[in-house]
């Protein structure tokens, strides 16, 4: 089994898939991809994926884009159980309700954090009221439940995990919401592989950040 994931260190989304697949327990052959020189507009790799976005995968002929459909695609081919995707239909609608909110959560703060603003601009007030609306709504999501869809690790934990830890990188203030924060600490330790998958590669997020800031 031979699955190429194209991507790079230091998008969100990318490093999703890196860490479900560890908790899924699949291997995954890494093609890192150079956005700034282009390698995503090369015509071999608009073959695969014509809206040229990462993370890309294929799994033996089968190509496959955006994190979300990746990782469930992923479980459901590969997972040994379905502890993190379940198979009762309300638990599972859970999970997909957070994965979809992690879409919108990612979105909010990408209208935030742009060269402009990582490069000292002052952020847009009501957009970053905006984002911090979203963050209300996943601390109220943990009020009952340890982890955002019920009492286990999932999918949806593993997909807002890295986004969160973004958030430390761009100094994105999240203490007031205290849930989060217990969550936060509490699937680091919990997610296999989270250092190696996600913590590890923040250091290219802070780099970006760094090199954007000099401009």
């Amino acid at each position: 089994m031979t699955i190429d994931l194209y991507y790079s260190a230091g998008s969100a989304p990318c490093r999703i898939v890196l860490l479900a697949a560890k908790s899924i327990g699949v291997e995954l052959n890494l093609k890192p991809m150079n956005l700034f020189e282009g390698e995503h507009l090369k015509p071999e790799f608009l073959k695969l994926n014509p809206q040229h976005t990462i993370p890309t995968i294929n799994d033996n002929g089968f190509v496959l884009w955006e994190s979300r459909a990746i990782i469930t695609y992923l479980q459901n081919k590969y997972g040994k159980n379905d502890s993190l995707y379940p198979k009762d239909p309300k638990k599972r609608a859970i999970v997909d309700q957070r994965l979809f909110f992690d879409a919108d959560l990612h979105s909010r703060f990408a209208q935030i954090y742009n060269r402009n603003t990582v490069g000292g601009a002052t952020p847009d007030p009501e957009k970053v009221e905006h984002a911090n609306k979203a963050l209300a709504f996943l601390d109220t999501f943990l009020e009952k439940s340890e982890f955002v869809a019920g009492d286990h690790l999932t999918l949806a934990d593993l997909a807002l995990v890295v986004q969160i830890s973004n958030l430390g990188v761009l100094k994105h203030d999240i203490s007031p919401y205290k849930n989060i924060n217990r969550w936060y600490a509490k699937v680091k330790v919990t997610a296999p592989g989270y250092k190696e998958a996600n913590e590890d590669h923040l250091i290219v997020v802070q780099q970006m950040i760094e090199k954007f800031s000099k401009r």
